[in-house]
């Protein structure tokens, strides 16, 4: 070594350790393909980053030194090398989960009310009759009798449940999961949903649009090279690119010394340089021109993204890449809940103008679609609408999560995230956006048939015990006739909800668990005049 040349720097070694002994100030390599377990700041490396889960964007961003990383996300490409900041409790994840937690609250339900009033209502029963025997009816004992009987709000108690009872047998067959009858009710007030675009009302993964190839290339030859740069890639574009090498029945060309580069992939087919790069990063010396250059232009504007593929020092293919790919069914329950009389907003993380443009597609003003919202953000909108609107929020990804536990009722679709799921009154594990106005259809007639319930056993309950009073019958099998009659259909109209699949079985655990109560009633107030041997 000659006394101008300096030393070469030692090599860093890595070491794993559990997430439990990292601090803020260590450093930690993160991987193409894993999870991020700290925030940090990049300090070396360059890579990608799927921020879906927490901003809503389509696409992965290009992260390099400088860029912040969050908690629970996944690093596509990488690697990269982090200080870290925040561990533990302290993660953006963890305050999201907190703020879960916080907002989350049980408004008072209407069958708690019920039960609060029948708390009242029945003693009044029991001593007012005897009052009203003793006073007015002193030699007939059967006026009391009849109003114990008559006046007991049996109906009035199942007026509630049996109608949610069917609802939510209903939704789980449809294929939501409901948290109860309780969210059923606001369900049904809803009229202003706040939906997530990426993951809930698109796939949020990238479909291949269209394919450019330079004059003398072949199409397929250009499918099987992009396939082979992309092959060990879990990138949504290489995902994409391998869809297409499926559906057309090819396969990848062998691509030797594959490794991620900027905004790229690159490696070598019989010595010559390939990849895929970004347009505005290809190679030095490399440029786009005549019929790539102009689809470029047309993709741009369209909002999709594109992938140049490139053979030495010549760019050979264009490939384009639909970013939001609408879910089936996502126009049709924009317009059929405009026509319930329910608003509708996109709120995301994704940019401006790519919601704007899905907004456009599915039927919806620009004014509607909202972009570049943070999780926060979303929270504060949230918050901001249910002041005025009973809010229906839809989400996907945790970044939803605040949101969806703010709003009057909380939808997860998908499998969701855990801190969703915790948040959300209906998961919905499904892709079929459609399901949320059917929900919001059923909700409202469980609540037209709870009203229509508590109606009639009220007024079934009181003309009962106004005929007492007057003394307009004295039979007591006519009051107990009309009033289990009065149950029964009570039963019936709630039971009807489930469905022509669902409503028999419903009646029959129900009549199965009164018969099996009132055996096991007996049977107890029997065994205690038995006399014991």
């Amino acid at each position: 070594m000659s006394p101008m040349q300096a030393p070469p720097p030692p090599v860093e070694e890595w070491e794993e350790v559990p997430i439990d002994l990292v601090r803020s100030g260590d450093k930690l390599q993160i991987r193409s393909g894993e999870l991020i377990p700290a925030d940090g700041r990049i300090v070396g490396g360059t890579g990608s980053l799927d921020m879906a889960p927490l901003t809503g964007e389509s696409v992965p961003v290009d992260v390099e030194a400088g860029d912040e990383l969050n908690a629970g996300l996944v690093l596509q490409r990488g690697p990269v090398e982090i200080e870290v900041t925040a561990t533990g409790d302290e993660t953006r994840l963890s305050g999201l989960i907190e703020a879960v937690h916080t907002f989350r609250e049980e408004p008072p339900r209407l069958q708690g009310l019920v039960e609060q009033f029948t708390t009242i209502w029945v003693p009044i029963v029991l001593f007012g009759s005897v009052v009203i025997w003793r006073v007015f009816y002193p030699d007939d004992i059967t006026t009391m009798l009849l109003l114990w009987v008559v006046a007991c709000p049996c109906a009035l108690l199942l007026a509630a449940p049996m109608p949610h009872a069917a609802i939510l047998a209903r939704a789980a067959h449809l294929g939501a999961i409901v948290r109860g009858g309780h969210a059923m009710e606001r369900l049904a007030k809803v009229d202003h949903v706040l939906l997530d675009k990426t993951g809930t009302l698109t796939s949020g993964r990238p479909t291949i649009g269209d394919i450019t190839v330079a004059k003398g290339r072949r199409r397929d030859t250009a499918i099987r090279l992009a396939g082979g740069l992309e092959v060990a890639s879990s990138h949504p574009y290489a995902l994409a690119v391998g869809d297409l090498l499926e559906a057309e029945d090819l396969k990848p060309t062998a691509v030797q010394g594959l490794k991620d580069v900027h905004a790229g992939v690159e490696g070598q087919v019989r010595g010559e340089l390939v990849g895929l790069y970004r347009p505005d990063r290809l190679p030095s010396g490399v440029s786009l021109e005549g019929d790539l250059a102009a689809a470029l232009v047309v993709s741009s504007k369209a909002g999709h993204g594109a992938s140049v593929l490139v053979r030495g020092s010549e760019c050979i293919a264009l490939f384009t890449f639909v970013h939001d790919d609408g879910r089936s069914g996502s126009d049709e329950v924009v317009n059929a809940l405009y026509s319930r009389g329910v608003n509708v907003e996109i709120l995301s993380g994704d940019l401006q103008s790519a919601v704007d443009q899905f907004a456009e597609r599915v039927g919806m003003s620009t004014k509607a679609a909202h972009g570049e919202l943070t999780p926060e953000d979303k929270v504060r909108f949230v918050e901001q609408r249910s002041t005025t609107h009973v809010t229906m929020m839809v989400g996907d990804g945790f970044n939803d999560a605040g949101a969806l536990a703010k709003a009057d009722v909380g939808v997860a679709v998908g499998t969701g995230e855990q801190v969703n799921l915790e948040a959300a009154d209906v998961l919905i594990p499904g892709d079929d956006p459609r399901l949320i106005t059917n929900l919001i259809s059923l909700a409202r007639s469980a609540n037209r048939t709870l009203w229509a319930n508590l109606l009639f056993s009220i007024g079934v309950t009181v003309i009962l015990v106004f005929a007492v009073i007057n003394n307009w019958y004295d039979n007591l099998w006519v009051g107990v006739l009309v009033h289990e009659m009065s149950v029964i259909i009570v039963i019936l109209n709630g039971a009807r909800l489930a469905g022509s699949d669902g409503w028999w079985d419903l009646i029959k655990g129900t009549f199965s668990g009164i018969i099996g109560d009132t055996r096991e009633s007996l049977t107890l107030f029997a065994s205690r005049f038995r006399p014991s041997s």
